[in-house]
């Protein structure tokens, strides 16, 4: 399986989904794109076999992949404090792979009626997403 994680930022949180789904499943590849160099740099020292950088990343990346996982505002064209730019959030959204988004309330986009869960949980339920992709 091709799993294509996205974080801005400082990359916390591809930093700890590469971590949990390379120890959850090590057959994975596991491609991280930051929107910046120090969220890439980030995913990279978690583990991820390829890492790359910018938004032609992301539109190249999100072709080729079986999951996208991210923070809800990849697929919000200037989410994350304008690190998502309008071709990357159309990149994501119109990739056929499944996406897994994560609900963090940040940025000026709430999602209402979704608990305000701790990263930790957040992470396990995108574990239980692929693993039902799985089989």
């Amino acid at each position: 399986m091709n799993i294509l994680i996205i974080d801005a930022q400082g990359g916390g949180i591809g930093k700890q989904l590469v971590q949990a789904v390379k120890k959850d499943m090590p057959e994975a590849v596991i491609t991280a794109v930051g929107t910046n160099s120090a969220a890439t740099s980030a995913m990279l020292k978690a583990g991820a076999d390829n890492a790359a950088t910018g938004e032609n990343a992301v539109v190249v990346n999100s072709r080729r992949a079986d999951a996208i996982i991210g923070p809800i505002g990849i697929v919000i064209a200037d989410a994350l404090f304008g690190e998502i730019t309008p071709l990357m959030a159309k990149a994501v959204a119109q990739s056929h792979a499944k996406r897994i988004l994560i609900p963090v309330n940040h940025c000026d986009n709430i999602v209402v009626g979704v608990e305000d869960l701790n990263v930790r949980k957040l992470i396990q339920d995108v574990l239980s997403e692929l693993h039902k992709m799985c089989g």
